[in-house]
């Protein structure tokens, strides 16, 4: 008798449970980061995507019905942007349908939107720090914001009231009103993604997360001073860089608990990038990266959710650091991470996800891909505590080869 969407749902969420919780589920769950991949499989755009939520809805739901995964994402909250970043001229970001072709992902642009010596402003007033220079920079439609004198001078009736001047400037009136814009752009999104996401409960899928973080030295990195900036930073002032963590640190935890609680799923996904082998090394991993990250999951433990980070690249090196958390708390993906050594050292504190790598989906052979999922399930499967997932986001990979790691795994991964 076939399953309704109301067992299938507990059904995958326990499955999920018992892989964070180190048991031995009935079989080894499987997903995926589709990313633009339901363009693709649809007949549509990257850039239909970014811009026609009827065409994102209608490829998304199709994808998760036709391949059942264990865990579904929701691409409101992250590929339905285009509309938004137009009204606020990011400068961030190069997406399908305005700098790139409608058929490329989505590209970061890193920079110094920190500059060098603006650590000071940055950790004695933040919020003022963020209006006057961060924002200008990275947000075409707010640059007018570097008019506005420090709003801490604002006092009374004889202080700082000429902080209001630059209100009567054009150029910072048309930028209230992209901000007025944007917001009403957000409140759109908004309302797709909730409605996705109680599709996605009514037909049976769990969320693969409920709310999202970084790594502060990573939001540091990423964001602020670029990759560049923060490796000479971590030289020349790296007592800064330390206290520029610790000041994102609670931003990230609160940004957390606040979202998981909201959206009622305790997993928070945290991409990681700047803690890998080849950027730093183990005493610079010890000393800049790992205390802020180890007290943001350990807080979200503390809070009754799961982290869920994304080590991208290889983290072999970091794996008995990285295992100092409580047992059956969180669970690891991994991008290059040697899984075997994972299994062995981290086999019986955190659950691990991972496995098939995106050059085997995108040029191998059904048959290849098969072989993989055998080998990855045979050694990090047993026992359970695992999560079969491609190592990347699947745009690149060749349909054959994703429904044939999808019906394997179902198969093959029964316990």
């Amino acid at each position: 008798m076939k399953k309704n969407a109301e067992d299938l749902f507990a059904e995958r969420e326990k499955r999920v449970n018992d892989v964070i919780e180190l048991k031995v589920p009935d079989r080894v769950p499987i997903t995926a980061s589709f990313a633009f991949f339901p363009a693709r499989y649809c007949g549509y755009t990257y850039a239909d995507m970014m811009y026609d939520p009827d065409k994102l809805w209608e490829a998304n739901l199709k994808t998760i019905r036709d391949f059942e995964p264990d865990q579904a994402v929701n691409p409101f909250g992250s590929t339905f942007k285009g509309a938004l970043l137009d009204i606020l001229d990011f400068k961030q970001l190069q997406w399908p349908g305005r700098q790139l072709d409608a058929n490329v992902p989505f590209q970061f642009v890193e920079g110094e939107y920190m500059k060098a010596d603006e650590y000071d402003h940055f950790l004695s007033d933040m919020t003022d720090f963020m209006m006057r220079r961060y924002w200008p920079r990275v947000f075409g439609s707010l640059k007018s914001f570097e008019k506005f004198p420090p709003w801490k001078n604002m006092i009374t009736y004889y202080m700082g009231l000429g902080t209001l001047v630059p209100f009567t400037d054009p150029e910072v009136q048309t930028a209230f009103e992209s901000m007025r814009k944007a917001g009403e752009e957000m409140l759109r999104i908004s309302g797709y993604s909730k409605r996705f996401s109680e599709k996605l409960r009514e037909e049976g899928f769990p969320p693969q997360s409920g709310a999202g973080a970084q790594a502060p030295f990573d939001t540091l990195g990423d964001f602020f001073r670029g990759t560049k900036g923060l490796m000479l930073d971590m030289y020349r002032q790296p007592d800064k860089v330390i206290a520029a963590c610790e000041k994102l640190l609670p931003m990230m935890i609160e940004l957390a608990v606040k979202g998981a609680k909201s959206s009622g799923v305790p997993r928070v996904g945290i991409p990681l990038h700047k803690g890998v082998d080849a950027f730093m090394s183990i005493a610079q991993f010890k000393k800049f990266y790992w205390p802020t990250l180890r007290e943001l999951m350990l807080a979200l433990i503390k809070e009754g959710l799961v982290p869920t980070p994304f080590w991208e690249g290889d983290c072999t090196s970091r794996l008995e650091i990285i295992k100092d958390l409580p047992a059956g708390k969180a669970m690891y993906a991994f991008e290059a991470t040697d899984l075997f050594k994972a299994k062995d050292i981290l086999g019986d504190t955190i659950s691990i996800k991972g496995g098939v790598p995106i050059s085997v989906l995108a040029a191998g052979t059904p048959d290849e891909v098969k072989d993989f999922c055998k080998k990855i399930i045979d050694y990090v499967g047993r026992d359970g505590g695992f999560l079969l997932s491609p190592s990347s986001n699947i745009e690149d990979a060749k349909v054959e080869n994703v429904r044939a790691m999808f019906d394997y795994v179902k198969e093959y991964g029964v316990y």
